[in-house]
């Protein structure tokens, strides 16, 4: 019953397109195999003990044929039911997306948009921070580049004060040896 099923070894594989619409199928033939097993003949005869050995033998085969038109007819139905709904086409597009997304950066299992866009906003905060501390730091050295120049300038007035001093001490000087 299994190369009937077309479980025999010739299964495409798991990847690519197409592939979740085999799982699905592979998975639903092997569903009703655990609720619609066949019995042993033995097992089968325990449970009709006052039947012949003649009335056993047609209801076993009877009973094999009626297992193996349900899983045919189960089978049939599902393939029925997903060539209606267009399930094969529906999880190609979704076995596609999923593809695409696991390509994309922003999409990955590591990160999605709101993670993203957290990100941003923390690497912006800490610039800004980042830029304002640079700002403080600028506006410090200007105030000490001030305080130099008030200093300088100090200088400068006292030195002309002295220059101022020593020119009238020259000229005195002048004036005495002339005279």
């Amino acid at each position: 019953m299994e190369k009937k099923l077309g479980l025999a070894g010739n299964a495409p594989k798991s990847t690519g397109i197409g592939s979740r619409y085999f799982d699905l199928k592979k998975s639903f033939k092997f569903a009703p195999y655990s609720l619609l097993t066949a019995c042993s003949k033995e097992e089968f005869d325990k449970a009709f003990p006052r039947f012949t050995a003649a009335e056993k033998d047609w209801l076993h085969r009877l009973y094999l044929q009626v297992i193996t038109s349900l899983h045919e007819n189960i089978e049939a139905e599902f393939e029925s039911i997903c060539l209606e709904t267009q399930v094969g086409a529906t999880l190609d597009t979704v076995e596609e997306i999923v593809e695409e997304q696991e390509l994309d950066l922003l999409f990955s299992n590591k990160s999605n948009a709101m993670d993203v866009a957290k990100n941003l906003s923390t690497a912006k905060k800490n610039e800004i921070q980042h830029l304002m501390h640079i700002i403080q730091l600028g506006e410090e050295h200007n105030r000490m580049i001030r305080t130099q120049l008030e200093v300088l300038r100090e200088g400068k007035q006292v030195l002309s004060g002295a220059s101022d001093a020593i020119e009238k001490l020259l000229k005195i000087v002048i004036f005495i040896r002339q005279s």
